[in-house]
């Protein structure tokens, strides 16, 4: 079994040093209760704020914030995810997320493919790229960001490339409830994976985020929940696989006949 961390937290914008402290902080707690695992949100280094970043974060100084995150996993001896924009090599900025394992090794990458809002929008471009899957203490892991999971194809894509455990940035306003509370346990229910969904707490740049992280089991019951402040939450992840659920909805796809849709 493998304890999972999920931190739900108040960046302060652009205030790196604030934010990698908060983090580094996370971790050791998680570190300390046996999690092997930590989960962070949407761009939680640098704060969210898509406009202000783009108008006057460097993205030279990318480089040393990720070394520094790296060593906050290797520190603590706990892998880590975190979200950060990136610039391509097309000069295009995105919004990414990577896993580092516990050595501060980066394990999987992943580019933002549904930009939410006018601000995201403005700021940033949208990937192309569907998530991949990489092994990780026995569980096969993938990542979208937050309006990702909000579409059935990216987790379904996730799932049909044998993803057992979602791992979901976000950055969530006040207002949708719906989103964690009912959204993501169907993510979960309907593709038999584990998600975990960390938000920002608190405003940032204006923005009231709602809180409200879940991590949702395969079978769409919450494994744990946070209420509107900073929290550190914690869930006992179910042994990979999927056998054992009583509707399989994989299995049962005809993507053939959807193909034939048109949609």
């Amino acid at each position: 079994m493998v304890l999972l961390a999920l931190m739900q937290a108040n960046a302060a914008v652009l205030d790196v040093e604030a934010n990698c402290a908060a983090v580094d902080a996370a971790a050791g707690e998680a570190a300390a209760a046996g999690a092997g695992l930590l989960l962070t949100p949407e761009l939680f280094p640098v704060g969210y704020a898509p406009l202000r970043l783009r108008a006057e974060f460097d993205p030279a100084a990318l480089p040393a914030i990720r070394h520094a995150l790296a060593g906050i996993a290797r520190n603590h001896g706990i892998a880590l995810v975190f979200s950060l924009p990136a610039v391509t090599a097309a000069g295009e900025w995105q919004i990414t997320s990577t896993l580092l394992d516990e050595n501060g090794d980066e394990l999987l990458s992943y580019a933002k493919v549904h930009l939410f809002g006018p601000a995201e929008n403005q700021a940033f471009v949208p990937a192309r790229a569907r998530p991949r899957v990489v092994d990780f203490r026995g569980f096969k892991i993938s990542m979208v960001i937050c309006y990702d999971v909000e579409f059935p194809e990216a987790v379904r894509a996730a799932a049909a490339a044998g993803a057992e455990l979602l791992l979901v940035p976000t950055a969530l306003a006040a207002g949708f409830e719906s989103v964690p509370q009912l959204l993501v346990r169907a993510r979960a229910l309907e593709n038999h994976v584990t998600v975990a969904y960390a938000n920002h707490s608190g405003t940032e740049d204006g923005c009231d985020f709602l809180g409200g992280s879940v991590i949702a089991a395969p079978d769409g019951s919450l494994l744990a929940s946070a209420g509107t402040a900073a929290q550190l939450l914690f869930a006992e992840l179910p042994a990979p696989g999927r056998a054992g659920h009583s509707v399989d909805y994989l299995g049962d796809r005809r993507p053939q006949t959807y193909r034939s849709w048109g949609s």
